[in-house]
């Protein structure tokens, strides 16, 4: 597919180059390699090397032996029994998760997912409209609040400022 492409977008450059730059042949040109862009742009190349780009699970899962199975000083078992645990539990780890991501790796994909494009949904479609309405319906009301405060209250603490202005406070200590 990607030889066929090159290939028509070769052609298309001899075509263009030959007719001398028609105007349909330009559209076309950039209608294709329109075309391209959205297709590469929907396709995501997966790297299987680096499974973690964004580090999400960097403290959270990495469990080594050694930091589950530990013998101090003076209280060692033998080698060889040392030795099997040790591959015991990488072994068993490792194709314990290998069996459990082959048989629930893909329902759990489907599960999280549609809950991720339920919580997209929600969020695009009521969430943040709700929220935008409620932001204009509270400016509305937050004029109408300033308006009353301004018209009754304001007067109101004016005159109550300008008769306890005059009030005097002194304190005397008796001893």
């Amino acid at each position: 597919a990607v030889v066929g492409e090159l290939e028509s977008s070769r052609s298309w450059t001899i075509l263009k180059e030959l007719s001398g730059n028609t105007p349909n042949m330009d559209i076309e040109l950039n209608h294709n390699e329109d075309q391209k862009f959205r297709r590469d742009s929907r396709t995501k190349e997966i790297d299987l090397i680096n499974r973690d780009p964004a580090q999400i699970n960097k403290d959270v899962v990495k469990v080594e032996f050694e930091d589950v199975i530990a013998e101090p000083y003076g209280t060692h078992s033998l080698d060889g029994v040392w030795k099997a645990s040790y591959t015991t539990f990488t072994v068993s780890k490792y194709w314990c998760y290998r069996v459990l991501t082959a048989l629930l790796g893909i329902p759990l994909s489907l599960l999280w997912g549609v809950l991720f494009a339920l919580l997209s949904f929600c969020h695009i479609w009521a969430v943040v409209p709700c929220t935008k309405s409620c932001t204009i319906e509270f400016q509305c009301l937050g004029q109408i609040y300033s308006l009353v405060v301004h018209t009754f209250f304001d007067p109101l603490f004016e005159a109550l400022g300008k008769i306890f202005s005059r009030v005097k406070v002194a304190l005397h200590k008796e001893v």
